[in-house]
């Protein structure tokens, strides 16, 4: 039968597994992903939980092992959980006000991937002709399915 330390171990090196794999989602997220808003929602998000993780892991372990807890760690615990969201927006909101392009991947009109600035996300008269578009679209596959 397991002791009481060699279950709290576990569930350190349980935490410390997760946390890595969570930091590597993140990591794949932040290459993987086409414009900053995304790259910025993949760093902040994922990597916030993947920090938590790690650090609690770290945090059991070293309560068990030496039966102290760490102010250290208990800080840059706080700090992270505190910054990374908010550095997270504040980065996203500049990028919009700035015009940074953000990735649409199928536009619905012959699947191309196009990337709209903030200027042209608040044009009306794109956003209606892109909408034709779609019903014309729509319409021509409609067609197609019926006419055999």
């Amino acid at each position: 039968m397991p002791t009481i330390s060699e279950i709290v171990n576990l569930i350190a090196a349980i935490m410390l597994f997760l946390g890595s794999i969570i930091a590597l989602i993140s990591a794949i997220g932040l290459i993987k992903f086409q414009d900053v808003f995304l790259r910025s929602h993949a760093a902040t998000k994922s990597s916030t939980l993947s920090v938590l993780l790690t650090l609690v892991g770290v945090i059991v372990y070293f309560v068990s092992a030496q039966g102290y807890i760490s102010v250290r760690l208990i800080l840059a615990l706080v700090f992270i959980n505190l910054t990374s969201p908010v550095g997270g927006h504040l980065i996203s909101r500049a990028a919009y006000r700035t015009g940074a392009y953000m990735y649409r991947k199928n536009d619905n009109v012959g699947n191309t991937n196009i990337l709209l600035s903030a200027n042209e996300r608040s044009s009306f008269e794109q956003l209606k002709e892109r909408a034709q578009k779609r019903e014309q679209l729509r319409q021509q596959r409609y067609k197609e399915e019926n006419d055999y």
